[in-house]
Protein backbone atom coordinates (compact mmCIF):
# COMPACT_ATOMS: atom_id res chain seq x y z
CA UNK A 1 0.00 0.00 0.00
CA UNK A 2 1.28 3.52 -0.65
CA UNK A 3 0.48 7.27 1.08
CA UNK A 4 0.79 7.57 -2.05
CA UNK A 5 2.33 5.01 1.31
CA UNK A 6 4.99 8.12 -0.48
CA UNK A 7 6.79 5.97 2.95
CA UNK A 8 9.52 8.09 1.37
CA UNK A 9 13.14 7.24 0.91
CA UNK A 10 13.69 6.00 4.34
CA UNK A 11 14.96 2.55 4.16
CA UNK A 12 17.67 4.84 2.87
CA UNK A 13 19.69 2.97 5.46
CA UNK A 14 19.44 -0.35 3.73
CA UNK A 15 20.16 1.22 0.36
CA UNK A 16 16.51 2.17 0.29
CA UNK A 17 16.22 -1.49 0.94
CA UNK A 18 17.64 -1.53 -2.54
CA UNK A 19 14.53 0.25 -3.50
CA UNK A 20 12.66 -2.67 -2.14
CA UNK A 21 11.04 -0.78 0.71
CA UNK A 22 11.19 2.88 -0.08
CA UNK A 23 8.92 3.82 2.81
CA UNK A 24 8.03 7.44 2.66
CA UNK A 25 6.74 8.84 5.87
CA UNK A 26 3.44 10.50 5.80
CA UNK A 27 1.53 8.01 3.96
CA UNK A 28 0.95 4.44 3.95
CA UNK A 29 -0.34 2.50 1.10
CA UNK A 30 2.60 0.34 0.04
CA UNK A 31 3.90 0.14 -3.50
CA UNK A 32 6.21 -1.82 -5.62
CA UNK A 33 9.27 -0.24 -7.15
CA UNK A 34 10.61 -1.04 -10.54
CA UNK A 35 12.86 -4.04 -10.81
CA UNK A 36 14.60 -5.38 -13.84
CA UNK A 37 13.15 -8.01 -16.07
CA UNK A 38 10.43 -9.36 -13.95
CA UNK A 39 10.56 -8.09 -10.47
CA UNK A 40 8.21 -6.52 -8.04
CA UNK A 41 9.11 -4.13 -5.28
CA UNK A 42 7.40 -2.81 -2.32
CA UNK A 43 7.29 0.89 -1.93
CA UNK A 44 5.32 3.07 0.29
CA UNK A 45 4.30 6.37 -1.20
CA UNK A 46 2.00 8.90 0.41
CA UNK A 47 -1.45 8.04 -0.60
CA UNK A 48 -4.43 8.28 1.61
CA UNK A 49 -8.04 8.36 0.85
CA UNK A 50 -10.67 10.97 0.52
CA UNK A 51 -10.28 14.05 2.50
CA UNK A 52 -13.24 16.36 2.54
CA UNK A 53 -12.49 19.47 4.54
CA UNK A 54 -13.69 22.99 4.95
CA UNK A 55 -10.79 24.45 3.00
CA UNK A 56 -11.02 22.10 0.07
CA UNK A 57 -11.47 23.09 -3.53
CA UNK A 58 -14.79 22.79 -5.36
CA UNK A 59 -13.92 19.32 -6.52
CA UNK A 60 -13.56 18.32 -2.87
CA UNK A 61 -17.28 18.27 -2.36
CA UNK A 62 -19.25 15.86 -0.27
CA UNK A 63 -19.61 13.68 -3.34
CA UNK A 64 -15.93 12.93 -2.87
CA UNK A 65 -16.46 11.73 0.69
CA UNK A 66 -15.13 8.19 1.11
CA UNK A 67 -17.54 5.36 1.58
CA UNK A 68 -15.85 4.59 4.89
CA UNK A 69 -17.23 7.87 6.24
CA UNK A 70 -20.66 7.52 4.63
CA UNK A 71 -21.27 4.12 6.16
CA UNK A 72 -20.90 4.08 9.90
CA UNK A 73 -21.62 0.36 10.11
CA UNK A 74 -18.07 -0.59 9.18
CA UNK A 75 -15.22 1.09 11.00
CA UNK A 76 -12.36 0.03 8.78
CA UNK A 77 -11.21 -2.12 5.90
CA UNK A 78 -8.35 -4.56 5.34
CA UNK A 79 -6.28 -4.64 2.16
CA UNK A 80 -4.15 -7.78 1.69
CA UNK A 81 -1.90 -8.63 -1.25
CA UNK A 82 0.80 -11.33 -1.47
CA UNK A 83 3.00 -9.98 -4.27
CA UNK A 84 5.41 -12.25 -6.17
CA UNK A 85 8.92 -11.00 -6.86
CA UNK A 86 11.45 -12.21 -9.42
CA UNK A 87 14.51 -9.97 -9.44
CA UNK A 88 18.05 -10.51 -10.75
CA UNK A 89 19.25 -8.57 -7.71
CA UNK A 90 17.17 -10.16 -4.96
CA UNK A 91 16.07 -13.48 -6.43
CA UNK A 92 12.61 -15.03 -6.54
CA UNK A 93 10.18 -14.91 -3.66
CA UNK A 94 7.20 -13.12 -2.19
CA UNK A 95 6.36 -9.71 -0.71
CA UNK A 96 3.30 -10.09 1.53
CA UNK A 97 1.47 -6.82 2.25
CA UNK A 98 -1.36 -6.15 4.69
CA UNK A 99 -2.92 -2.80 5.57
CA UNK A 100 -5.88 -1.60 7.58
CA UNK A 101 -7.67 1.63 6.55
CA UNK A 102 -9.82 3.21 9.25
CA UNK A 103 -10.93 6.53 10.79
CA UNK A 104 -9.41 7.27 14.19
CA UNK A 105 -12.77 8.73 15.20
CA UNK A 106 -16.10 7.90 13.60
CA UNK A 107 -17.28 11.39 14.63
CA UNK A 108 -14.52 13.05 12.61
CA UNK A 109 -15.96 13.64 9.13
CA UNK A 110 -13.03 15.79 7.95
CA UNK A 111 -9.83 13.83 8.52
CA UNK A 112 -8.84 11.29 5.87
CA UNK A 113 -8.73 7.70 7.08
CA UNK A 114 -5.66 6.52 8.92
CA UNK A 115 -3.63 3.55 7.77
CA UNK A 116 -1.55 0.94 9.59
CA UNK A 117 0.16 -1.96 7.90
CA UNK A 118 3.12 -4.20 7.40
CA UNK A 119 5.11 -5.80 4.63
CA UNK A 120 7.68 -8.55 4.36
CA UNK A 121 10.26 -9.83 1.91
CA UNK A 122 11.48 -13.41 1.47
CA UNK A 123 13.56 -14.52 -1.55
CA UNK A 124 15.70 -17.47 -2.54
CA UNK A 125 18.95 -15.47 -2.50
CA UNK A 126 18.73 -15.11 1.28
CA UNK A 127 17.13 -11.66 1.48
CA UNK A 128 14.77 -11.24 4.41
CA UNK A 129 13.06 -8.07 5.62
CA UNK A 130 9.94 -6.69 7.24
CA UNK A 131 8.51 -3.24 7.89
CA UNK A 132 5.69 -1.86 10.03
CA UNK A 133 4.21 1.59 9.44
CA UNK A 134 1.34 3.84 10.35
CA UNK A 135 -0.12 7.15 9.22
CA UNK A 136 -2.64 8.87 11.45
CA UNK A 137 -4.98 11.82 10.79
CA UNK A 138 -7.02 13.39 13.57
CA UNK A 139 -8.66 16.48 15.09
CA UNK A 140 -10.60 17.39 11.94
CA UNK A 141 -7.48 17.02 9.80
CA UNK A 142 -5.48 19.41 11.95
CA UNK A 143 -2.71 16.93 12.76
CA UNK A 144 -0.86 14.21 10.84
CA UNK A 145 1.52 11.69 12.40
CA UNK A 146 3.58 8.90 10.87
CA UNK A 147 5.97 6.23 12.11
CA UNK A 148 7.97 3.44 10.44
CA UNK A 149 10.09 0.57 11.76
CA UNK A 150 12.00 -1.71 9.38
CA UNK A 151 14.50 -4.53 9.82
CA UNK A 152 16.21 -6.47 7.09
CA UNK A 153 19.00 -8.55 5.65
CA UNK A 154 19.34 -7.83 1.92
CA UNK A 155 21.61 -9.25 -0.76
CA UNK A 156 21.83 -6.80 -3.66
CA UNK A 157 24.24 -5.23 -6.18
CA UNK A 158 26.03 -1.87 -6.15
CA UNK A 159 26.62 -0.38 -9.60
CA UNK A 160 28.71 2.62 -8.55
CA UNK A 161 28.09 6.36 -8.45
CA UNK A 162 27.15 8.44 -11.49
CA UNK A 163 25.58 7.98 -14.92
CA UNK A 164 28.71 6.43 -16.42
CA UNK A 165 28.79 3.74 -13.73
CA UNK A 166 25.10 2.99 -14.25
CA UNK A 167 25.58 2.73 -18.01
CA UNK A 168 28.54 0.34 -17.57
CA UNK A 169 26.33 -2.10 -15.68
CA UNK A 170 29.18 -3.52 -13.54
CA UNK A 171 28.00 -4.96 -10.25
CA UNK A 172 29.46 -5.43 -6.78
CA UNK A 173 27.41 -7.97 -4.74
CA UNK A 174 26.74 -6.70 -1.23
CA UNK A 175 24.92 -7.86 1.87
CA UNK A 176 23.43 -5.19 4.10
CA UNK A 177 21.91 -5.91 7.48
CA UNK A 178 20.21 -3.21 9.47
CA UNK A 179 17.20 -1.56 10.98
CA UNK A 180 15.65 1.88 11.09
CA UNK A 181 13.04 3.94 12.88
CA UNK A 182 11.38 7.06 11.51
CA UNK A 183 8.71 9.37 12.94
CA UNK A 184 7.18 12.74 12.10
CA UNK A 185 4.40 15.02 13.32
CA UNK A 186 2.71 17.65 11.13
CA UNK A 187 0.33 20.46 12.01
CA UNK A 188 -1.94 22.41 9.66
CA UNK A 189 -0.71 26.00 9.38
CA UNK A 190 -3.25 27.37 6.90
CA UNK A 191 -4.13 27.21 3.21
CA UNK A 192 -4.03 23.42 3.49
CA UNK A 193 -0.30 23.48 4.26
CA UNK A 194 1.10 21.17 6.92
CA UNK A 195 4.47 21.63 8.62
CA UNK A 196 6.33 19.71 11.27
CA UNK A 197 9.49 18.02 12.54
CA UNK A 198 10.75 14.53 11.74
CA UNK A 199 13.49 12.28 12.97
CA UNK A 200 15.40 9.27 11.68
CA UNK A 201 17.59 6.68 13.40
CA UNK A 202 19.14 3.59 11.86
CA UNK A 203 22.14 1.29 11.79
CA UNK A 204 23.50 -1.18 9.27
CA UNK A 205 26.48 -3.38 8.39
CA UNK A 206 27.65 -3.93 4.80
CA UNK A 207 29.75 -6.89 3.65
CA UNK A 208 30.87 -8.02 0.19
CA UNK A 209 29.52 -11.27 -1.27
CA UNK A 210 31.45 -13.52 -3.61
CA UNK A 211 31.26 -13.01 -7.36
CA UNK A 212 30.45 -9.93 -9.39
CA UNK A 213 32.67 -7.42 -11.19
CA UNK A 214 35.73 -5.42 -10.17
CA UNK A 215 34.16 -2.31 -8.65
CA UNK A 216 35.92 -0.41 -5.84
CA UNK A 217 34.06 -1.28 -2.63
CA UNK A 218 32.34 1.49 -0.67
CA UNK A 219 34.04 2.74 2.53
CA UNK A 220 33.28 1.20 5.91
CA UNK A 221 32.63 -2.26 4.48
CA UNK A 222 32.47 -4.68 7.40
CA UNK A 223 31.83 -1.93 9.96
CA UNK A 224 28.59 -1.00 11.65
CA UNK A 225 27.30 2.41 10.51
CA UNK A 226 24.86 4.55 12.46
CA UNK A 227 22.74 7.26 10.86
CA UNK A 228 20.88 9.88 12.89
CA UNK A 229 18.96 12.85 11.52
CA UNK A 230 16.45 15.53 12.34
CA UNK A 231 14.49 17.36 9.69
CA UNK A 232 11.35 19.14 8.59
CA UNK A 233 8.45 18.28 6.29
CA UNK A 234 6.24 20.79 4.43
CA UNK A 235 3.21 19.46 2.56
CA UNK A 236 0.11 20.70 0.75
CA UNK A 237 -2.34 18.03 -0.33
CA UNK A 238 -5.68 18.83 -2.00
CA UNK A 239 -6.45 15.40 -3.47
CA UNK A 240 -10.07 14.36 -2.74
CA UNK A 241 -8.96 10.73 -2.56
CA UNK A 242 -5.38 9.84 -1.70
CA UNK A 243 -5.56 6.26 -2.94
CA UNK A 244 -6.94 7.15 -6.37
CA UNK A 245 -6.92 10.93 -6.96
CA UNK A 246 -9.06 12.29 -9.80
CA UNK A 247 -8.31 15.95 -9.03
CA UNK A 248 -6.21 18.13 -6.79
CA UNK A 249 -2.47 18.25 -6.21
CA UNK A 250 0.27 17.13 -3.84
CA UNK A 251 3.23 19.36 -3.00
CA UNK A 252 5.84 17.82 -0.74
CA UNK A 253 9.21 19.09 0.52
CA UNK A 254 11.48 17.38 3.04
CA UNK A 255 14.86 18.35 4.49
CA UNK A 256 16.85 15.89 6.61
CA UNK A 257 20.10 16.77 8.41
CA UNK A 258 22.37 13.89 9.38
CA UNK A 259 25.00 14.95 11.89
CA UNK A 260 27.85 13.42 13.89
CA UNK A 261 26.65 15.48 16.84
CA UNK A 262 23.50 13.33 16.79
CA UNK A 263 25.52 10.11 16.73
CA UNK A 264 25.56 9.68 12.96
CA UNK A 265 28.61 8.16 11.24
CA UNK A 266 28.20 10.63 8.37
CA UNK A 267 27.29 14.31 8.27
CA UNK A 268 25.23 15.22 5.21
CA UNK A 269 21.96 16.81 4.12
CA UNK A 270 19.16 15.37 2.01
CA UNK A 271 16.55 17.55 0.27
CA UNK A 272 13.58 16.21 -1.71
CA UNK A 273 10.79 18.00 -3.56
CA UNK A 274 7.79 16.26 -5.10
CA UNK A 275 4.87 17.75 -7.01
CA UNK A 276 1.93 15.80 -8.45
CA UNK A 277 -1.14 17.18 -10.24
CA UNK A 278 -4.29 15.27 -11.22
CA UNK A 279 -7.03 16.17 -13.71
CA UNK A 280 -10.20 14.30 -14.60
CA UNK A 281 -10.77 13.82 -18.35
CA UNK A 282 -14.18 12.23 -17.81
CA UNK A 283 -15.95 9.90 -15.43
CA UNK A 284 -13.45 7.08 -15.97
CA UNK A 285 -10.30 8.88 -17.13
CA UNK A 286 -7.53 10.65 -15.21
CA UNK A 287 -4.37 12.40 -16.33
CA UNK A 288 -1.62 12.48 -13.68
CA UNK A 289 1.63 14.48 -13.72
CA UNK A 290 4.64 14.16 -11.41
CA UNK A 291 7.85 16.13 -10.89
CA UNK A 292 10.57 14.98 -8.50
CA UNK A 293 13.79 16.75 -7.47
CA UNK A 294 16.47 15.48 -5.09
CA UNK A 295 19.68 17.04 -3.80
CA UNK A 296 22.37 15.89 -1.36
CA UNK A 297 25.06 17.90 0.42
CA UNK A 298 27.95 17.05 2.72
CA UNK A 299 29.58 13.60 2.76
CA UNK A 300 26.84 10.94 2.46
CA UNK A 301 27.37 7.17 2.27
CA UNK A 302 26.65 5.73 -1.17
CA UNK A 303 23.11 4.80 -0.12
CA UNK A 304 22.50 8.39 1.05
CA UNK A 305 22.72 9.74 -2.52
CA UNK A 306 19.73 10.35 -4.77
CA UNK A 307 18.73 6.98 -6.24
CA UNK A 308 16.91 6.83 -9.56
CA UNK A 309 13.83 4.62 -9.67
CA UNK A 310 13.46 3.97 -5.95
CA UNK A 311 10.19 5.88 -5.54
CA UNK A 312 8.77 5.34 -9.01
CA UNK A 313 10.34 8.59 -10.22
CA UNK A 314 10.60 6.76 -13.51
CA UNK A 315 9.76 3.13 -14.13
CA UNK A 316 11.97 1.08 -16.44
CA UNK A 317 15.13 1.23 -14.32
CA UNK A 318 16.70 -1.05 -11.74
CA UNK A 319 16.30 0.70 -8.39
CA UNK A 320 19.65 2.18 -7.45
CA UNK A 321 21.54 1.49 -10.68
CA UNK A 322 21.86 5.26 -11.12
CA UNK A 323 23.05 7.14 -8.01
CA UNK A 324 24.44 10.65 -7.61
CA UNK A 325 24.26 13.95 -5.70
CA UNK A 326 21.40 15.45 -7.69
CA UNK A 327 18.39 14.00 -9.46
CA UNK A 328 15.39 15.31 -11.38
CA UNK A 329 12.55 13.40 -13.02
CA UNK A 330 9.23 14.21 -14.65
CA UNK A 331 6.50 11.90 -15.91
CA UNK A 332 2.93 11.81 -17.21
CA UNK A 333 0.43 8.97 -16.75
CA UNK A 334 -2.98 8.33 -18.34
CA UNK A 335 -5.40 6.19 -16.28
CA UNK A 336 -8.57 4.56 -17.63
CA UNK A 337 -11.09 2.60 -15.57
CA UNK A 338 -12.66 -0.43 -17.26
CA UNK A 339 -15.66 -2.61 -16.33
CA UNK A 340 -15.40 -5.43 -13.79
CA UNK A 341 -13.04 -3.45 -11.50
CA UNK A 342 -10.20 -3.46 -14.04
CA UNK A 343 -8.22 -0.54 -15.41
CA UNK A 344 -5.25 0.26 -17.63
CA UNK A 345 -2.58 2.96 -17.62
CA UNK A 346 0.07 4.32 -19.97
CA UNK A 347 3.02 6.41 -18.81
CA UNK A 348 6.25 8.03 -19.92
CA UNK A 349 8.84 10.49 -18.76
CA UNK A 350 12.47 11.52 -18.52
CA UNK A 351 15.01 12.31 -15.82
CA UNK A 352 18.68 12.18 -14.84
CA UNK A 353 21.23 11.93 -12.02
CA UNK A 354 24.32 14.19 -11.94
CA UNK A 355 27.16 15.04 -9.52
CA UNK A 356 26.52 18.81 -9.67
CA UNK A 357 23.52 21.06 -10.14
CA UNK A 358 25.23 22.87 -13.04
CA UNK A 359 25.12 19.63 -15.05
CA UNK A 360 21.35 19.22 -14.91
CA UNK A 361 19.43 19.14 -18.19
CA UNK A 362 22.41 18.09 -20.30
CA UNK A 363 21.26 15.69 -23.01
CA UNK A 364 23.96 13.07 -22.46
CA UNK A 365 22.65 12.47 -18.92
CA UNK A 366 18.98 11.95 -19.81
CA UNK A 367 17.33 8.69 -18.73
CA UNK A 368 13.97 8.27 -20.55
CA UNK A 369 11.40 5.61 -19.77
CA UNK A 370 7.83 4.57 -20.47
CA UNK A 371 5.37 1.72 -20.45
CA UNK A 372 1.91 0.60 -19.41
CA UNK A 373 0.09 -1.42 -16.82
CA UNK A 374 -3.07 -3.12 -15.61
CA UNK A 375 -5.10 -2.29 -12.49
CA UNK A 376 -7.55 -4.31 -10.42
CA UNK A 377 -9.65 -2.64 -7.72
CA UNK A 378 -9.03 -4.39 -4.40
CA UNK A 379 -11.19 -1.98 -2.39
CA UNK A 380 -14.33 -0.31 -3.71
CA UNK A 381 -14.80 1.77 -0.57
CA UNK A 382 -11.46 3.58 -0.86
CA UNK A 383 -10.57 2.70 -4.47
CA UNK A 384 -7.29 0.93 -3.65
CA UNK A 385 -5.85 -0.75 -6.74
CA UNK A 386 -3.55 -3.69 -7.24
CA UNK A 387 -1.14 -2.60 -9.97
CA UNK A 388 1.12 -4.41 -12.43
CA UNK A 389 3.39 -2.28 -14.65
CA UNK A 390 5.83 -3.09 -17.44
CA UNK A 391 8.30 -0.39 -18.50
CA UNK A 392 11.26 0.16 -20.81
CA UNK A 393 14.26 2.28 -19.83
CA UNK A 394 17.56 3.23 -21.42
CA UNK A 395 19.27 -0.09 -20.71
CA UNK A 396 16.47 -2.61 -20.43
CA UNK A 397 13.01 -3.23 -19.07
CA UNK A 398 11.30 -3.87 -15.75
CA UNK A 399 7.99 -5.10 -14.42
CA UNK A 400 6.60 -4.47 -10.99
CA UNK A 401 3.55 -5.18 -8.84
CA UNK A 402 2.24 -3.16 -5.94
CA UNK A 403 -0.74 -1.80 -4.08
CA UNK A 404 -1.74 1.76 -4.95
CA UNK A 405 -0.82 4.04 -7.82
CA UNK A 406 2.78 4.86 -8.73
CA UNK A 407 2.19 8.48 -7.63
Amino acid sequence: MKRSMNLRRHWTLVFLLTGQFSWVPAGMPVMAHEHPKGSSELDTTEQNSSRPNANSHPEHSQNSEPESQKTGARRGEFVIAPLPISSPALGTGIVPIMGYIFPLSTRDQVSPPSVIGGAGLVTNNGSRAFALAGNFYFKDDRYHAAAVYAHGNLNYNLYGIGTAAGNAGLKLPLTQKGQLFFAEFLRRIGWEFFLGPRGFSGDSTITIRAGGDSIPPPPDVGLQTNLRAVGAHLQRDTRPNRFYPRAGMLLDFTADFFSKELGSKYSFQSYKFNFSKFASLGKKQVLAYNLGVCGTGGQPPFYGNCAYGTNNQLRGYTAGQYLDRYMVSTQLEYRLELPKRFGIVGFGGIGEVVPGGDQLFQGRNFLPGGGGGVRFELSKRNHVNLRADAAIGKNGHTWAMGVGEAF
